[in-house]
């Protein structure tokens, strides 16, 4: 929100959301990597993560994994988000077996932050994700990701563990496609754990 706590929506009305495709990736992936060097700068620059060192694959390829961008009206890349089919790989959690992707990679640039572009761009992946027949959405942040967990809240997800994970405290998430939250319901329950 602006310093009149108006969302500043009128940013985004030139903004184009789109599916990455292969041409897109010389772009694509050096925006991607770079915001996440700048999020995270306390880890080492030179292990690139496997849904990145494997993003054709795993974003496009893959029948469950889909990455969008958003782009101004001069073509600049201004916001992206992602998902791909979950891996199962925190086995505490618990998830049954009903199709699940994990969202990955919501990255805005900060002159379009709380501008509604993080909003837009996960409406849309979730429209792609119910086109694909998901079932869940995962995704887990941490604390230190400053409104982070707030947004997610107010998307619907509800916190499903909160541990600590390689050395960093961690909030995994879910959203059920199909069912309802309240937001204010659900950042309530989470205020009073």
């Amino acid at each position: 929100m602006n310093k009149t706590g108006m969302q500043r929506t009128d940013l985004i009305s030139n903004i184009v959301i789109s599916t990455v495709t292969v041409q897109d990736l010389e772009t694509v992936l050096p925006y991607v990597i770079e915001f996440r060097k700048q999020l995270f700068p306390m880890l080492d620059p030179q292990k690139i993560p496997r849904d990145l060192r494997s993003f054709k694959q795993l974003y496009l390829d893959e029948q469950a994994g889909t990455f969008l961008q958003a782009r101004d009206s001069n073509g600049k890349l201004v916001g992206v988000i992602g998902m791909l089919a979950y891996d199962y790989r925190f086995l505490h959690l618990d998830l049954d077996a009903r199709k699940t992707v994990e969202v990955a990679r919501l990255f805005v640039d900060s002159d379009y932050r709380r501008s509604g572009l993080g909003t837009a761009l996960f409406r849309q992946l979730t429209t792609v994700a119910k086109e694909k027949a998901v079932e869940r959405l995962y995704l887990h942040t941490h604390p230190f990701l400053e409104g982070a967990h707030e947004f997610w809240l107010k998307q619907g997800f509800l916190c499903k563990d909160f541990c600590d994970e390689s050395g960093f405290p961690t909030l995994h998430m879910e959203l059920l496609i199909g069912k309802t939250y309240n937001p204010e319901y659900a950042l309530e329950m989470e205020i009073s754990k």
